[in-house]
C-alpha cells in the first residue's frame, strides 16, 4: 500500500479516536508591552498559548478554537485595544471574543461564567503589562473546580484524555496526563511556530459582548482604593568584594578586621574629604 495512504488512514484513526475526548478550547490572551518601548503588543506567551490549541485542532477532528479576552469598559484608547488585539486575529485566531466589564469590577465572574462549556482552558502564566501578579489562572481554576497544570510546553490528545509535557527546573520535563475538562498554563518558553498574516488579520472578527455583574460581585470600587505613588527606597552604598572566594570563606569564620579608618581629629569638612575619598576610591559616586 502506498505510504501516504496509510499515513491518511492513520491520521483519520487518530482524529476519530480524539474526537470524544476534546470539543472545545478557549485561549485566554492579554496585552502585552514592549520591555523596552512599553508599546501595547499582543503577548508572545499569550500567543505560545494559542499556537498549541493550533495544533490541537489540527491534531483533533471537531475541535473549535475561542480566543478570549476581558477588558474594563473605561478603557482610555479602544482603537489602541482593538489593534493590539487584532494581532492576535493576524497569528490565526478566527474570532476573538471581547468581553467588556464595568470598571474596577473583578474579571473573574465574567471568565466564570463564559468558561464552563469549555474541555480546555489555555493561557499563559501572566501578564505582560500592569499589575499581574500571575494569580489569575490559580483562582479561576479554584472558581471553576478545574486541575490546573502550569508551566506546560506541549499537549497531545489521547483518548479521553490529554497528555501535557511540563516544563521543570535545570531542564527537565514529565509528562502529565490530564482528563478534562481542565486548565492549563503555558511556560513562556514554549516554541511558538505561529506566522503573522495580514490576510488573516483583514479577514478576523472581533466580537463584543457585555458582562453584567450582580452588585454584590462588583467587591472593588473605586472608593475603597487609595492610589499613590511609591516612596523611594534610599540605595545602600556598599563597596564591592575584591576578595578571593577563600578568603570570603575564612572571614565567615573567623573574626576580622575590615581595615576601616577612624577619623576623630580635624574639621567637619576634613572627616568629609575622608568619606568623599573613600567613595571615589570604590567608584560609588562619580564626582
Amino acid at each position: 500500500m502506498n505510504p501516504s495512504v496509510i499515513r491518511a488512514v492513520n491520521r483519520a484513526a487518530d482524529q476519530a479516536v480524539n474526537q470524544a475526548a476534546i470539543k472545545r478550547i478557549a485561549v485566554l490572551v492579554s496585552i502585552g508591552r514592549h520591555p523596552v518601548s512599553g508599546v501595547p503588543r499582543y503577548s508572545r506567551n499569550d500567543a505560545a498559548a494559542l499556537g498549541m490549541a493550533s495544533e490541537l485542532a489540527q491534531r483533533t477532528a471537531g475541535v473549535c478554537v475561542d480566543v478570549i479576552h476581558v477588558a474594563y469598559t473605561g478603557h482610555d484608547d479602544h482603537a489602541a485595544l482593538s489593534a493590539t488585539l487584532s494581532e492576535y486575529l493576524a497569528l490565526g485566531a478566527a474570532c476573538i471574543t471581547l468581553i467588556e466589564t464595568s470598571s474596577w469590577q473583578d474579571i473573574l465572574p465574567a471568565l466564570q461564567a463564559q468558561l464552563p462549556a469549555y474541555d480546555l482552558v489555555l493561557c499563559g502564566s501572566r501578564a505582560e503589562g500592569g499589575v499581574g501578579s500571575g494569580m489569575l489562572p490559580y483562582l479561576l481554576a479554584a472558581r471553576l473546580n478545574l486541575p490546573l497544570l502550569a508551566g506546560v510546553i506541549s499537549v497531545r490528545p489521547d483518548q479521553d484524555a490529554v497528555v501535557a509535557q511540563q516544563y521543570l527546573p535545570k531542564g527537565r520535563r514529565r509528562e502529565v496526563a490530564f482528563k478534562l475538562p481542565a486548565l492549563m498554563t503555558v511556560h513562556p518558553l514554549a516554541p511558538s511556530r505561529l506566522r503573522y498574516a495580514y490576510a488573516r488579520l483583514r479577514r478576523g472578527e472581533i466580537k463584543k459582548q457585555t458582562f453584567a455583574a450582580a452588585a454584590a460581585s462588583v467587591c472593588d470600587r473605586a472608593e475603597e482604593w487609595t492610589v499613590e505613588a511609591a516612596k523611594a527606597v534610599p540605595r545602600k552604598l556598599v563597596a564591592p568584594e575584591k576578595r578571593s572566594g577563600h578568603a570570603r570563606m575564612q572571614a565567615a569564620t573567623v573574626t576580622e578586621s575590615r581595615g576601616g579608618k577612624v577619623v576623630q581629629d580635624g574639621s567637619a569638612a576634613d572627616k568629609a574629604q575622608v568619606v568623599l575619598a573613600y567613595l571615589r576610591e570604590h567608584h560609588l559616586v562619580d564626582y
